[in-house]
């Protein structure tokens, strides 16, 4: 076995592992960032409309209570359909407002600087294609007093250690006067929950598909995703959504760039997504850790999902300086 950096090597570590893992950033090809665009227009898909509805009656005061920033930062933009709600609000109390979506997907860049620019004209885009979970000084390097955007419950897809590690990182890149604006799922009924990354469309099972599509363009492999289903499964211990691809037979599959084969069995899964379901508790614990402190936070009147506003704490050192 030879050394990968970057994806090639999370993907090669993933598919040897004794569970069988694929990194989700591989989702967001740009068939994976149009699929998620339908998944968040799904009925059963609750999280988008709940957090847009948050902020259609808060955004204002969110802004307000970030400092009136007039610099906003968007991480794991996609196509920023939620973020145009904060920047409206920032125009009614800047004159110059500028937008910074950050997104691993180039395509969905692009999609994101033409939406805001057509809706709002007068906000400056600047697109930044990035991997925002690696340590990186970019952000820090943003002028004026920004607001950074982690919505729909972004943070959900990493380990509670793993996510107070990066909400770390990305304390490190706060200037004074910079403040957070985290999105969290909170945790709900069983089959709410299932609903909503099973559909009853069958767009979530191709979104999930699609990573082993990313995989044969990208490093020349051989999957065939008709012989893998998609599979959701509610982990109450750890709080947590799984989406997994099961193999529906016995199967060799090959990667050339990796120079592997991959044996499934049939039954084996890939672990392709987490995504944790927050309580309180969870939320003062991963940002407590990561040096950040709760300032204020909204809600939907079913305490389905919540928005908090963070600042750095002094409670020590920065994680991830």
């Amino acid at each position: 076995m030879f050394f990968l950096d970057g994806s090639a090597g999370e993907v090669l570590r993933g598919l040897t592992a004794s569970q069988k893992w694929l990194p989700a950033k591989l989702f967001y090809d740009a068939a994976g960032s149009a699929l998620f665009e339908k998944i968040t227009e799904l009925p059963e898909y609750y999280l988008t409309s709940t957090e847009e509805g948050i902020f259609e009656r808060s955004a204002r005061q969110m802004v307000e209570c970030a400092g009136g920033a007039s610099t906003i930062v968007e991480l794991g933009a996609g196509t920023a359909k939620k973020s145009v709600l904060i920047l409206r609000a920032a125009l009614e109390l800047h004159r110059e407002v500028r937008f910074i979506p950050v997104d691993v997907s180039s395509s969905a860049m692009e999609i994101a600087k033409k939406r805001v620019s057509a809706e709002l004209p007068e906000v400056e885009v600047q697109p930044l294609v990035l991997d925002y979970t690696q340590r990186s000084r970019v952000l820090a390097e943003i002028g004026g007093r920004k607001l950074v955007l982690f919505i729909g419950s972004s943070i959900g897809n990493f380990e509670p250690m793993a996510a107070s590690a990066l909400l770390g990182r990305l304390r490190s890149s706060l200037n004074d006067g910079d403040s957070l604006l985290l999105g969290t799922d909170m945790r709900k009924p069983a089959d709410v929950l299932m609903a909503a990354y099973d559909d009853a469309y069958g767009i979530t099972a191709q979104f999930n598909r699609n990573i082993l599509t990313h995989i044969n363009r990208e490093y020349g492999g051989n999957f065939d995703v008709h012989r893998f289903e998609h599979r959701v499964r509610w982990n109450e211990r750890e709080s947590r959504i799984e989406m997994h691809l099961e193999s529906l037979e016995d199967q060799l599959v090959k990667i050339a760039a990796l120079n592997l084969s991959v044996a499934f069995g049939r039954g084996e899964t890939i672990h392709t997504e987490n995504s944790y379901k927050f309580t309180e508790a969870m939320i003062e614990g991963i940002a407590w850790n990561a040096g950040l402190s709760i300032e204020q936070q909204w809600s939907d009147e079913r305490g389905w999902f919540t928005v908090s506003l963070l600042r750095v704490n002094g409670n020590g050192a920065r994680h991830g300086d």
